[in-house]
């Protein structure tokens, strides 16, 4: 079991960075204190969840897993024609019971597709199996990042910055109600998976479960 002086020593050490090996024996630990519990990213499209995620997975020796991708593989469709060919509703509803099979799956790092937290149940699923943090974005951040990709379905308007403005005013509020808030702006994607696993130790101190 890991011990709040562990956990303690552990997040001194990441926040100074005392060298490799203690960063590996901090890593190893947070690792183990998360166990099979699933750490679900969670956040609008552009705020870095399968970037991050995977850096994030790799440091931790966790599976990296993107909800997105799984739902493409089991539909045999991209997000783009699964839109296209039975609308917003079918995808959510695929997309909630694909969550739920892989929070079952044991520990992992979960990237979740930009709208999947609005749905209650979905929320109420991570909360059992694990964590959920929210990679907050500001809007430049989002639209710079977004432009490098046509794949969003709920992007194609004549006026994606409107829109991106629109699903930030809608989904926050409900973002906000993740375990973790980390800011993703426009900062390095090692940086923000540093300031992730920072959180993510002093909250796992705080956890009767850790």
């Amino acid at each position: 079991m890991t011990s709040d002086g562990d956990i303690h020593d552990a997040t001194r050490r990441v926040a100074s960075g005392e060298g490799a090996k203690a960063a590996a024996a901090d890593f190893a630990l947070l690792s183990a204190a998360v166990g099979r519990r699933v750490i679900a990213l969670v956040g609008m499209m552009g705020s870095g969840k399968t970037s991050i995620g995977k850096r994030l997975a790799a440091r931790l020796e966790l599976p990296f897993v993107d909800s997105d991708s799984e739902i493409e593989t089991a539909a045999g469709m991209t997000i783009t024609e699964i839109f296209d060919r039975h609308g917003e509703a079918y995808f959510r509803e695929g997309e909630r019971r694909v969550i739920a099979r892989l929070l079952g799956e044991g520990g992992c790092v979960l990237a979740t597709g930009g709208g999947s937290f609005m749905d209650a149940r979905t929320r109420e699923a991570i909360a059992e199996a694990g964590i959920s943090v929210w990679l907050r974005a500001d809007p430049a951040t989002l639209l710079q990042r977004i432009a490098r990709r046509n794949n969003r379905p709920l992007l194609r308007t004549a006026d994606p910055a409107a829109q991106v403005k629109r699903l930030l005013a809608q989904r926050e509020p409900i973002y906000a109600r993740a375990d973790l808030i980390v800011d993703s702006s426009d900062r390095p994607h090692d940086e923000v998976v540093g300031a992730l696993i920072t959180s993510l130790i002093a909250h796992l101190r705080l956890d009767p479960l850790a």
